[in-house]
Parts: C-alpha cells; structure tokens; sequence
C-alpha cells in the first residue's frame, strides 16, 4: 500500500509553524531542528526555502509587521495616522511578543517592515515635517510601541498585598495590577501615545505652523 503522501514544504507553512513555535517557546527554543521537527521533515528541506534561521526569524518578524495598517498617512491628518498606526502596531506585535526582541532589531531588508517605514516616513514629510524630524518620530513610534509589546508593566507585580504593606507604602495597591493586567497596559500605551502626539502638535505648531482641530470621529481606544 502506497504511503500517504506529505504535505509539500512551502515558504508559508514554515513561517505558520515558526510563528506558533516562537509563540509557545520563545526565541532561546527556537532552532531550524525544533521546527523541522515539529513540520514532520528532516532540517536540511527547510534550506530549500529559507538559507538560515535569521532568515526564518526575518520571515516570521516581516508576517507579523505586514498586518500592521499604515494605510491612513497621506489619508487622514498626521496626528489621527500616528494614531491609528500606534494602535495597530502595537496589537500586531503584543499578539505575540516572543517576536519582538528580534523586530525591534530595525527594518534590516525586511519588505514589509520597509514599506511601513516607507509609508510613515513620506506621509510625515507630505505633511511639513522635516525629513529629519520625521525620521526622528518614526524612532520614537517604534521606541514606544515595541517596548510596550515586549512585556506587560502591570504582570511584573506579584498578587502578594503581604509583600508591599510594609516596606513598600506607596505600592499598597501594586498586588493588584496584574489582576487588571490588560486594562492597565492598554491604557498606559494610549495615554503615552497621546502625550507624545499633544508634545509633537506643539512642537510642529512651534516649528512649522498652525494645526486645524482634529475632526471628532468616534473611535475611542
């Protein structure tokens, strides 16, 4: 009786299998044989498609970074873009933070981490910022963002009030950060984005000129 024939070896289904694999394990359990392994092939058929496990991870970092919309810069004003992209970028990347030490590592010849910059770069410049300027912003954005993505503020304290009482009075509430983990982080990413678009509006209006009012368009983060 004829074996049932295996699953043909593409360039997606390896970055699929890698992405779970980084997901579940992280990156110190990453290596091209887990990952054979885990695709029921031997290591070199993964050679066939990627030459060698940076290029892997510079797959799986570029799949993560194309669902990111940068779609709005050149669209909307440049504060509602910065916006809209924060969010959008930081949902991409806390889906899955075991990714993001490698990502944060900067564009490299990635097409898709390319494009973003591309796109938020020239939508800055379209808008009167100094191409200086905007490089600078697109720093800080990323600055923001990935360090936001990479661990949560409010899971570092543990849900022990005992540890706190004493020696720490002005933590007495700390212990129950984590039980709100979510809402805490969330909101310390939207309030830090919000500061620095305020701080970067004067900055243009102090530099450049006068900014209209934002319209009010009804989404909230």
């Amino acid at each position: 009786m004829p074996r049932p024939r295996q699953a043909l070896l593409n360039r997606q289904r390896i970055v699929e299998a890698a992405t779970a694999l980084i997901d579940t394990e992280g990156l110190a359990g990453f290596s091209t044989r887990r990952l054979a392994a885990t695709l029921g092939v031997r290591g070199p058929s993964l050679y066939n498609h990627f030459g060698t496990k940076d290029a892997i991870l510079d797959a799986v970092a570029d799949s993560i970074t194309s669902q990111v919309d940068v779609s709005y810069f050149g669209e909307v004003d440049w504060r509602e873009a910065l916006r809209r992209w924060g969010h959008s970028y930081r949902a991409a990347l806390a889906a899955h933070p075991n990714i993001v030490p490698h990502l944060a590592q900067g564009p490299g010849r990635r097409p898709a981490a390319l494009a973003m910059a591309d796109a938020v770069y020239g939508g800055l410049v379209q808008a009167g910022w100094p191409p200086a300027r905007a490089t600078h912003i697109g720093a800080i954005m990323r600055y923001l963002v990935t360090g936001s993505a990479l661990g949560s503020f409010a899971g570092g304290f543990v849900e022990d009030p005992g540890l706190y009482a004493d020696q720490y009075p002005h933590l007495s509430q700390a212990h129950r950060l984590a039980e709100h983990q979510q809402r805490v982080d969330e909101g310390a990413f939207t309030l830090g984005l919000e500061a620095l678009i305020d701080g970067l509006s004067r900055t243009y209006e102090r530099a450049i000129g006068p900014l209209p009012p934002l319209p009010q368009t009804g989404e909230a983060y």
